[in-house]
């Protein structure tokens, strides 16, 4: 996906979890992680979105921890959220094509980088807060999901950190069935390696549409929004150990 499409999504995003956290309240349980309320969700995300507006705008060519989270709630919270994400838009908005700074997954450039990033890492979060408000996430583009899809399987799950692995070669297919997108994710003792594409037998098929794969695959709907076909244990072992966190 181009950059800007990426920050469109980025700027709708960001709208709709702001509005779903003050539908919801501080208060609010927030279902999708566990022991978190909605004020718990709007400083994270707030704090992250500042962390990587820092190294947009300042150009760290290096890791830079986060500030930490602020002290705020109520109204003060998610005021603090809308001018974090404001900045943010901004600063992807008006960075040069050929930033130099630090990222952590590969992509063509770290704009592109922080751009998808930033958009997934918001959308996943908005998900967060309308199950919150609404008791469940509201759509989300095929477009963009197709993309968060690629981003986890192909990027996040491929770095030596994942624990997503089986003692034996196991294949994990998905197929986004409204798109027509395929990966294949090749599980072993080693961190997983997905090729797009890939027809044939497989040990665990998930298929449904790409908002439900994507919704699953980050953990924010049960394994049962798609379909499960082939061995079950490697939806449960998705389920298990697929968890990204901050840490």
């Amino acid at each position: 996906m181009e950059i800007p499409s990426l920050v469109g999504f980025l700027v709708r995003e960001g709208q709709l979890l702001a509005s779903a956290a003050e539908a919801a309240g501080p208060g609010a349980p927030v279902p999708t992680c566990p022991g978190w309320q909605v004020r718990d969700l709007l400083r994270h995300t707030g704090m992250v979105h500042r962390w990587a507006t820092a190294f947009v705008t300042e150009g760290h060519t290096s890791y830079r921890p986060d500030d930490g989270e602020p002290d705020l709630d109520g109204d003060d919270v998610l005021a603090w959220f809308r001018e974090g994400h404001g900045l943010l838009v901004a600063a992807l908005h008006e960075a040069p094509a050929d930033l130099e700074c630090w990222s952590f997954l590969p992509a063509p450039s770290p704009l592109a980088f922080w751009a998808r990033r930033q958009a997934h890492e918001t959308a996943v979060h908005r998900a967060d807060a309308e199950s919150a408000a609404y008791g469940e996430p509201g759509p989300v583009a095929p477009e963009l999901a197709v993309d968060g899809i690629d981003e986890l399987l192909s990027a996040f799950h491929a770095r030596p950190k994942s624990r997503v692995r089986t003692a034996d070669p196991q294949l994990l297919r998905v197929f986004a069935t409204d798109t027509g997108d395929v990966w294949t994710v090749r599980l072993s003792q080693e961190p997983a390696r997905t090729e797009r594409g890939g027809e044939g037998p497989c040990d665990c098929e998930l298929s449904g549409s790409a908002e439900r794969l994507y919704l699953t695959l980050w953990n924010r709907l049960p394994m049962d929004a798609v379909s499960v076909t082939g061995d079950p244990t490697l939806a449960h072992l998705w389920r298990e150990t697929s968890g990204i966190t901050w840490s």
